[in-house]
């Protein structure tokens, strides 16, 4: 995830849309969910929860906060309010030479949050199996 792939990603948050999440993830990408002990392996399944999240924590107030970046990962600060709670995590996110999102994770806080996103999840992964 070269510095325009990072721009990549940050336009579609800036956006709210994740139309070009597809592109941006390696086939072997995986995805390690706050709430879910297994990886997420593949790009269909990495896809299928970074839309979700899309879903249930960007229609609102969600904002990057703070940005570490390194020559293959990033960690990316967020905040933002579900229903009068407020959410506090991080993405951290490795990318390939190919400038391809490969390992995506999410850790969230405090637990009244995780539980605010978890139920949230789980029902819009629901909606779209």
């Amino acid at each position: 995830m070269s510095t325009s792939a990072l721009g990549r990603w940050h336009a579609m948050v800036e956006a709210r849309d994740p139309a070009g999440l597809d592109d941006l993830l390696a086939e072997d990408a995986v995805f390690h969910s706050p709430v879910v002990h297994a990886p997420q392996a593949g790009r269909r399944m990495t896809s299928l929860y970074l839309r979700a999240a899309f879903q249930v924590l960007m229609p609102g107030d969600f904002r990057y906060v703070r940005e570490i970046v390194g020559e293959n990962d990033a960690l990316l600060e967020f905040e933002c309010e579900l229903d009068g709670v407020s959410v506090n995590g991080i993405d951290l996110i490795r990318w390939n030479s190919a400038g391809r999102i490969t390992d995506f994770k999410v850790m969230i806080r405090p637990l009244k949050a995780i539980h605010a996103v978890r139920e949230r999840m789980a029902a819009a992964l629901q909606a779209k199996g």
